[in-house]
């Protein structure tokens, strides 16, 4: 009811603009120039390497001299974090902020308060947890991701995770980088994929597309959803609906979390929850940290409960030199980086460039692109 009222309130202030509502912000451009700022990672050396390395500071997602030759002004940066960042800076007078999931700028209630001038928060990927979605539909903002853009990225990415952990693939590797020659310390814990019980936990884009991928590995796969996939593509992978999420666990050899980060998912995955896994259960987790309680994570590892644990996407971003994750035993992490292959830049600058475009001339964005349009949030955040 409350955010169908925000949602009402917001349409009454655009078609009223006297109206005393505290919705008054826009959701397209007004004329005139636009200050547009850009959080990214930096690249560093790393950039001259690749022509199509857009993603990063230097990069500045290819949208530089288009935006500056309109008249625009285009901010770049790194630094997001504390009072006096450079991104603090900008705030008070920002109209769109740009931000990634891998980079993540986080978005407060306190700096959304702050930014009066603002009227679009763009994720350059997928994922806009890093907004507080509330304070950005209670303000009036609209908030959009470049949806589908690096789902193949992560989808492929799953599933080399999956066979580093089935395969005791790390410690091998590091066998040949110290100089070492001790098979049993990798044969004694590698198994083959085929015929393990695989369970996604979540089946929207990314989730429909690992279970494509590792159906010809002749797995046993369940999925869990709020609904149902297409019957052609459960025929297709042969994956089994469960609805019962508890009862699903325990049945897995190898779980995959592939849900958003909402306020019904933070913290999910706690000490109770782990302990009703199989004992030796493998975990892949590219979707968010933060679903994970870090310590009972940690602590799994180290009791071999969790027999191997493997992810990009840690909390907070970028994680702490003392993160526990970063020295628990059966681990194969990485900084986040699982969406962020050049294909995958590529496509979500384009996408995020067609934004800006219909945002200047006052168009609709594509309807799967938005998380909060006039006060409602997309239905995965709900």
């Amino acid at each position: 009811m409350a955010m169908k009222q925000v949602a009402s309130s917001a349409i009454k202030a655009l078609a009223n603009p006297g109206s005393s509502s505290v919705l008054t912000r826009q959701l397209h451009a007004s004329p005139g120039s636009k200050k547009i700022v850009g959080v990214f990672y930096k690249a560093n050396e790393y950039f001259e390497k690749n022509p199509n390395f857009v993603g990063c500071v230097e990069g500045a997602l290819g949208l530089r001299e288009w935006l500056e030759s309109q008249g625009h002004q285009y901010i770049v940066t790194d630094d997001k974090e504390g009072p006096d960042c450079e991104l603090e800076k900008h705030i008070p007078d920002l109209h769109v902020l740009i931000s990634t999931p891998f980079h993540p700028a986080y978005v407060t209630a306190e700096r959304i308060k702050k930014a009066k001038n603002l009227q679009l928060l763009l994720t350059a990927g997928i994922g806009s947890d890093h907004v507080d979605l509330k304070a950005a539909a209670e303000a009036g903002l609209t908030v959009a991701e470049v949806t589908g853009s690096n789902v193949v990225s992560v989808a492929e990415d799953e599933l080399m995770r999956i066979l580093i952990l089935v395969r005791n693939f790390l410690p091998g590797h590091h066998q040949v980088i110290t100089g070492d020659w001790n098979v049993a310390g990798i044969a004694y814990r590698a198994y083959d994929l085929e015929g393990k019980t695989v369970g996604t936990i979540g089946a929207g884009r990314i989730g429909r597309l690992l279970l494509q991928r590792l159906k010809p590995f002749n797995c046993n796969l369940l999925y869990h959803d709020r609904v149902k996939i297409d019957p052609e593509l459960e025929k297709q992978t042969g994956a089994k609906f469960e609805e019962d999420l508890d009862a699903m666990l325990p049945k897995c050899d190898i779980i995959v979390i592939n849900m958003p980060l909402t306020e019904q998912t933070r913290g999910m995955f706690n000490k109770d929850r782990i302990a009703k896994l199989k004992k030796g259960v493998l975990i892949v987790n590219n979707a968010r940290g933060a679903i994970m309680d870090t310590q009972a994570v940690a602590d799994a590892c180290s009791s071999g409960h969790i027999a191997g644990y493997s992810g990009d996407v840690w909390y907070p971003q970028p994680a702490p030199k003392d993160h526990p994750w970063r020295y628990m035993p059966n681990q194969a992490m990485t900084p986040h980086i699982s969406g962020t292959t050049i294909d995958a830049q590529l496509r979500y600058a384009a996408g995020v460039k067609d934004m800006l475009e219909r945002y200047f001339k006052g168009e609709e964005f594509p309807a799967q692109n938005y998380i909060v349009k006039e006060g409602e949030l997309a239905p995965q955040y709900r």
